[in-house]
Protein backbone atom coordinates (compact mmCIF):
# COMPACT_ATOMS: atom_id res chain seq x y z
CA UNK A 1 0.00 0.00 0.00
CA UNK A 2 1.27 3.54 -0.66
CA UNK A 3 0.29 5.86 1.44
CA UNK A 4 -0.12 10.17 0.47
CA UNK A 5 -0.40 12.71 2.68
CA UNK A 6 -2.17 15.70 0.69
CA UNK A 7 -3.33 19.59 2.37
CA UNK A 8 -4.24 22.62 -0.30
CA UNK A 9 -0.43 23.96 0.09
CA UNK A 10 1.60 20.54 -0.34
CA UNK A 11 1.46 17.10 -0.14
CA UNK A 12 4.68 14.97 0.73
CA UNK A 13 6.47 11.46 -0.51
CA UNK A 14 3.95 11.76 -3.27
CA UNK A 15 4.87 8.59 -5.63
CA UNK A 16 4.28 8.47 -9.29
CA UNK A 17 0.39 7.82 -9.53
CA UNK A 18 -0.43 5.86 -12.67
CA UNK A 19 -4.24 8.18 -12.97
CA UNK A 20 -7.14 6.00 -14.47
CA UNK A 21 -8.89 7.63 -17.40
CA UNK A 22 -11.99 7.44 -15.19
CA UNK A 23 -12.47 7.41 -11.48
CA UNK A 24 -15.57 7.04 -9.65
CA UNK A 25 -15.60 9.02 -6.12
CA UNK A 26 -17.81 7.64 -3.46
CA UNK A 27 -18.29 7.66 0.05
CA UNK A 28 -19.03 5.90 3.30
CA UNK A 29 -22.58 8.43 3.97
CA UNK A 30 -23.99 11.23 2.53
CA UNK A 31 -21.59 13.57 4.34
CA UNK A 32 -18.18 12.15 4.35
CA UNK A 33 -16.52 15.22 2.65
CA UNK A 34 -17.25 13.58 -1.25
CA UNK A 35 -17.16 16.92 -2.67
CA UNK A 36 -13.98 18.53 -1.42
CA UNK A 37 -12.10 15.46 -1.98
CA UNK A 38 -12.90 15.61 -5.42
CA UNK A 39 -12.14 18.88 -6.21
CA UNK A 40 -8.40 18.22 -4.50
CA UNK A 41 -8.11 14.96 -6.24
CA UNK A 42 -7.92 17.36 -9.14
CA UNK A 43 -5.76 19.49 -8.08
CA UNK A 44 -3.46 16.58 -7.51
CA UNK A 45 -3.82 15.44 -10.88
CA UNK A 46 -3.33 19.49 -12.35
CA UNK A 47 -0.35 19.17 -10.51
CA UNK A 48 0.82 16.06 -11.71
CA UNK A 49 0.93 17.96 -14.99
CA UNK A 50 -2.71 16.14 -16.17
CA UNK A 51 -6.37 17.67 -17.26
CA UNK A 52 -8.50 16.70 -15.92
CA UNK A 53 -12.36 17.86 -14.61
CA UNK A 54 -14.62 16.80 -12.43
CA UNK A 55 -18.45 15.36 -13.41
CA UNK A 56 -21.18 15.07 -10.48
CA UNK A 57 -23.36 11.75 -11.12
CA UNK A 58 -26.33 12.76 -10.19
CA UNK A 59 -27.39 16.20 -8.63
CA UNK A 60 -30.34 16.38 -5.99
CA UNK A 61 -31.55 19.50 -4.34
CA UNK A 62 -30.60 21.81 -6.81
CA UNK A 63 -31.77 23.26 -9.76
CA UNK A 64 -30.00 24.07 -12.84
CA UNK A 65 -26.53 24.47 -11.59
CA UNK A 66 -25.16 22.09 -9.31
CA UNK A 67 -23.66 23.15 -5.79
CA UNK A 68 -21.53 20.03 -5.43
CA UNK A 69 -19.40 21.29 -9.30
CA UNK A 70 -19.52 25.10 -7.85
CA UNK A 71 -17.84 23.51 -4.76
CA UNK A 72 -14.96 21.56 -7.36
CA UNK A 73 -14.08 24.50 -9.44
CA UNK A 74 -13.85 26.72 -6.39
CA UNK A 75 -10.95 24.33 -4.89
CA UNK A 76 -10.03 23.64 -8.49
CA UNK A 77 -8.91 27.56 -9.04
CA UNK A 78 -10.97 27.38 -12.30
CA UNK A 79 -14.45 29.33 -11.79
CA UNK A 80 -17.20 27.72 -14.18
CA UNK A 81 -16.72 26.24 -16.88
CA UNK A 82 -18.12 26.05 -20.73
CA UNK A 83 -18.77 22.22 -19.89
CA UNK A 84 -20.61 23.15 -16.80
CA UNK A 85 -22.57 25.55 -18.53
CA UNK A 86 -23.29 22.81 -21.14
CA UNK A 87 -24.43 20.61 -18.14
CA UNK A 88 -21.97 18.05 -19.20
CA UNK A 89 -20.14 17.77 -15.79
CA UNK A 90 -23.89 17.88 -13.90
CA UNK A 91 -26.07 15.80 -16.22
CA UNK A 92 -28.92 15.30 -14.23
CA UNK A 93 -29.92 17.68 -11.34
CA UNK A 94 -33.23 17.54 -9.70
CA UNK A 95 -35.12 19.50 -7.30
CA UNK A 96 -35.64 17.29 -4.31
CA UNK A 97 -32.91 16.25 -1.72
CA UNK A 98 -33.41 12.67 -1.61
CA UNK A 99 -32.11 9.56 -2.98
CA UNK A 100 -31.64 9.74 -7.19
CA UNK A 101 -34.69 7.65 -7.82
CA UNK A 102 -37.32 9.64 -5.42
CA UNK A 103 -35.90 13.10 -6.91
CA UNK A 104 -36.08 11.79 -10.02
CA UNK A 105 -39.75 10.94 -9.37
CA UNK A 106 -40.63 13.96 -7.80
CA UNK A 107 -39.91 15.79 -10.79
CA UNK A 108 -41.85 13.28 -12.87
CA UNK A 109 -39.03 11.09 -14.52
CA UNK A 110 -36.34 8.72 -14.11
CA UNK A 111 -33.03 8.29 -14.06
CA UNK A 112 -31.61 8.34 -17.31
CA UNK A 113 -27.73 6.70 -16.50
CA UNK A 114 -27.68 6.61 -20.40
CA UNK A 115 -26.63 10.20 -20.46
CA UNK A 116 -24.46 10.35 -17.21
CA UNK A 117 -22.33 7.78 -19.28
CA UNK A 118 -22.61 9.63 -22.47
CA UNK A 119 -21.74 13.24 -20.87
CA UNK A 120 -18.57 11.26 -19.39
CA UNK A 121 -17.61 10.05 -23.01
CA UNK A 122 -18.16 13.62 -24.15
CA UNK A 123 -15.42 15.23 -21.34
CA UNK A 124 -13.42 12.72 -22.37
CA UNK A 125 -12.86 14.04 -25.81
CA UNK A 126 -11.57 17.41 -23.97
CA UNK A 127 -10.01 15.95 -20.89
CA UNK A 128 -7.16 13.46 -19.81
CA UNK A 129 -9.23 12.48 -17.00
CA UNK A 130 -12.78 12.61 -15.34
CA UNK A 131 -13.33 12.39 -11.76
CA UNK A 132 -16.79 11.09 -10.94
CA UNK A 133 -19.00 12.14 -7.68
CA UNK A 134 -21.15 9.98 -7.16
CA UNK A 135 -24.91 10.95 -4.72
CA UNK A 136 -24.14 9.39 -1.35
CA UNK A 137 -22.75 6.19 -0.97
CA UNK A 138 -22.46 2.58 -3.03
CA UNK A 139 -26.12 1.46 -2.38
CA UNK A 140 -28.26 4.33 -3.01
CA UNK A 141 -31.29 3.54 -5.47
CA UNK A 142 -31.10 4.43 -9.10
CA UNK A 143 -34.08 2.39 -10.51
CA UNK A 144 -35.90 0.19 -8.67
CA UNK A 145 -33.00 -2.51 -7.75
CA UNK A 146 -30.52 -0.61 -9.48
CA UNK A 147 -28.12 0.56 -7.07
CA UNK A 148 -25.10 3.16 -7.63
CA UNK A 149 -23.01 -0.18 -7.22
CA UNK A 150 -24.55 -1.32 -10.09
CA UNK A 151 -23.82 1.64 -12.64
CA UNK A 152 -19.84 1.46 -11.42
CA UNK A 153 -19.91 -2.50 -12.19
CA UNK A 154 -21.16 -1.91 -15.01
CA UNK A 155 -19.10 0.72 -16.74
CA UNK A 156 -15.96 -1.34 -14.95
CA UNK A 157 -15.24 1.96 -12.84
CA UNK A 158 -12.49 2.09 -10.33
CA UNK A 159 -13.53 3.75 -7.04
CA UNK A 160 -12.07 5.97 -4.53
CA UNK A 161 -13.57 5.66 -1.38
CA UNK A 162 -14.44 8.68 1.20
CA UNK A 163 -13.57 7.69 4.58
CA UNK A 164 -13.44 9.95 7.73
CA UNK A 165 -13.41 9.31 12.06
CA UNK A 166 -16.98 10.48 12.54
CA UNK A 167 -18.39 7.75 15.29
CA UNK A 168 -19.46 4.79 13.50
CA UNK A 169 -17.14 5.25 10.63
CA UNK A 170 -15.10 2.22 10.87
CA UNK A 171 -18.31 0.25 10.37
CA UNK A 172 -19.45 1.97 7.22
CA UNK A 173 -16.24 1.88 5.67
CA UNK A 174 -15.86 -1.56 6.23
CA UNK A 175 -19.58 -2.31 4.86
CA UNK A 176 -18.38 -0.27 1.90
CA UNK A 177 -15.13 -2.08 1.72
CA UNK A 178 -16.72 -5.55 1.35
CA UNK A 179 -19.36 -4.31 -1.23
CA UNK A 180 -16.50 -2.92 -3.12
CA UNK A 181 -14.73 -6.36 -2.53
CA UNK A 182 -18.45 -8.66 -3.32
CA UNK A 183 -19.24 -6.51 -6.68
CA UNK A 184 -15.76 -7.34 -8.01
CA UNK A 185 -14.57 -3.73 -8.43
CA UNK A 186 -11.33 -1.92 -8.60
CA UNK A 187 -10.23 -0.39 -4.80
CA UNK A 188 -7.88 2.55 -6.69
CA UNK A 189 -8.12 4.70 -3.47
CA UNK A 190 -9.08 5.13 0.17
CA UNK A 191 -9.09 8.78 1.46
CA UNK A 192 -9.15 9.82 4.92
CA UNK A 193 -10.84 12.72 4.96
CA UNK A 194 -9.13 14.57 8.54
CA UNK A 195 -11.52 17.29 8.31
CA UNK A 196 -14.20 15.30 10.75
CA UNK A 197 -11.46 14.55 13.44
CA UNK A 198 -13.10 16.27 16.07
CA UNK A 199 -12.23 13.46 18.87
CA UNK A 200 -8.60 13.12 19.33
CA UNK A 201 -8.59 9.27 20.38
CA UNK A 202 -11.90 8.09 17.95
CA UNK A 203 -10.04 10.30 14.87
CA UNK A 204 -6.46 8.14 16.14
CA UNK A 205 -7.99 4.95 16.42
CA UNK A 206 -10.16 4.77 13.33
CA UNK A 207 -7.23 6.13 10.72
CA UNK A 208 -4.83 3.11 12.36
CA UNK A 209 -7.63 0.73 11.83
CA UNK A 210 -8.89 1.76 8.45
CA UNK A 211 -5.56 2.34 6.95
CA UNK A 212 -4.17 -1.41 8.50
CA UNK A 213 -7.38 -3.23 7.01
CA UNK A 214 -6.41 -1.77 3.59
CA UNK A 215 -3.31 -2.52 3.68
CA UNK A 216 -3.88 -5.92 4.98
CA UNK A 217 -7.07 -7.12 2.74
CA UNK A 218 -6.25 -3.93 -0.17
CA UNK A 219 -2.44 -4.08 -0.73
CA UNK A 220 -2.36 -2.32 -3.94
CA UNK A 221 -5.02 0.28 -3.17
CA UNK A 222 -3.33 3.81 -2.45
CA UNK A 223 -4.13 5.35 0.93
CA UNK A 224 -4.44 9.11 0.79
CA UNK A 225 -4.84 11.34 4.05
CA UNK A 226 -6.39 14.73 2.80
CA UNK A 227 -5.22 17.25 6.15
CA UNK A 228 -6.81 20.23 5.45
CA UNK A 229 -10.11 20.79 3.77
CA UNK A 230 -10.61 24.52 5.19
Amino acid sequence: MTEIIYNLTDYTDQPNVDWPERLFITGIDTDAGKSYVTGRLAVMMMRDGLKPITQKFVQTGNHDVSEDIEVHRRIMGTGMLPVDEQRLTAPLIYSYPASPELAAAIDGTVVDTDRIAECTDLLLREYDHVLIEGAGGLMVPLKGDYLTIDYIRDHNLPVVLVTNATLGSINHTLLALNAINTYGLKLFAVVFNHHFDNDKPIAEDTHRYVKSWVERHNPETLFIDVESLT
